[in-house]
């Protein structure tokens, strides 16, 4: 990980923005553009890395979703009670700096966002992410998220998982 110190904490209106270069246009104007309406709407919570000097390094988006229990892998599917579908956590963008990539940030970022899940109050079965390509693919199924079937770039990672894998 960067030599850097980072903080995560929560987006509000004194973080500069507009600095913010992921290399990926889609997540970058998401981030400048419209994720404060997203929280406005409380469709959305975004969390920052923040560098010493205030520098957004990254940040991820989390919401609620669900999760239907006939799209889980049957080994775990039988083991969960006969709801038709079950509450998660939508992890909907994860973006890193192009100046803080290559130093575990993402790895960083996505272990706080389970960490901040697990110690919700508000329970979910699992987090749920959308890869948007490949290399995302990888990234997720690296740290243990599992591919739906159906769907192989929307991947899940129960939090009973998570919570094992971070306590270890």
């Amino acid at each position: 990980m960067s030599a850097t110190p980072f903080r995560v904490r929560t987006l509000d209106n004194r973080i500069d923005r507009k600095s913010f270069t992921s290399g990926t246009l889609a997540l970058d104007q998401y981030f400048q553009q419209q994720v404060t309406q997203d929280i406005r709407r409380r469709v959305s919570a975004c969390f920052v890395a923040l560098t010493d000097e205030d520098r957004v390094a990254g940040y991820y988006t989390l919401a609620t979703a669900s999760l239907l229990l006939d799209d889980l892998p049957t080994e775990l599917a039988k083991k969960l009670p006969r709801y038709p579908s079950l509450p998660t956590v939508r992890m909907g963008r994860l973006a890193v700096d192009q100046d803080f990539k290559a130093q575990g940030l993402g790895g960083a970022l996505l272990a706080d966002a389970l960490d901040r899940c697990i110690r919700s109050e508000i329970t979910a079965y699992a987090m749920v992410v959308d890869a948007n390509d490949d290399i995302a693919t990888s990234f997720y199924l690296h740290h243990g998220f599992i591919g739906l079937s159906e769907a192989p770039q929307t991947l899940f990672l129960p939090l009973a998982t998570a919570k094992n894998i971070l306590s270890a």
